[in-house]
């Protein structure tokens, strides 16, 4: 079997897993994904699904369907940018439904700013209390593949917008998030033998 086909074969391991857990499970494992309680009890009632394809279209319908209160209790599921700390607080390990930890692969996607240097640390500090001084809500972005000198200007870029404006964008962020994410959980699924041992 090659790569493609492996991969593929994971995600529809992955997705079968997903349609077959109790929905407590299930509530879980979403909230992992994105952090709007409303966002999760309504994919929930979409489910089963056939496909990635399907469940992401879910996922954008019910994210793009909330309210600015859900939309920040989403944000606030995330460390801000660049602190390393809250990064290592939240993510040191993640609860499962099970009881048992799992993967850890939200910690990858600031991955950009471990590297950083100590002018840009501090100044990624200054600047998400600046923007959210402006906004009410923490500054997100995709982080995924990003250097933290990137993710600096993408927030000093960002400051200049309007906040309604900056709401959306943000929102945007988050959902490109969820997908990623959505993938990491479908192909983490889709390697375990036994659903069980979640």
């Amino acid at each position: 079997m090659d790569m493609r086909a492996e991969d593929q074969q994971q995600m529809q391991d992955g997705i079968a897993k997903l349609n077959a857990m109790p929905v407590a499970d299930l509530r879980t494992e979403l909230l992992r994904i994105c952090g709007s309680v409303s966002w999760v009890e309504s994919v929930i009632k979409t489910f089963p699904h056939t496909s990635a394809a399907s469940i992401l279209t879910a996922m954008d319908r019910a994210w793009w369907s909330l309210s600015r209160p859900d939309y920040l209790e989403a944000f606030a599921a995330h460390p801000r940018i660049g602190d390393g700390e809250a990064l290592k607080k939240k993510f040191a390990t993640v609860p499962k439904a099970s009881g048992k930890a799992g993967p850890v692969w939200e910690a990858d996607e600031q991955k950009g700013a471990e590297g950083a240097n100590e002018k840009t640390l501090q100044s990624l500090v200054v600047h998400n209390r600046l923007y959210e001084e402006r906004f009410g809500h923490i500054f997100l972005v995709c982080a995924t593949g990003k250097t933290a000198d990137e993710m600096l200007a993408i927030l000093q870029d960002r400051m200049r917008n309007e906040p309604a404006y900056e709401l959306i964008m943000a929102a945007g962020e988050q959902n490109k998030i969820t997908a990623l994410r959505l993938h990491k959980l479908l192909t983490f699924l889709g390697t375990r033998e036994d659903s069980s041992r979640l």
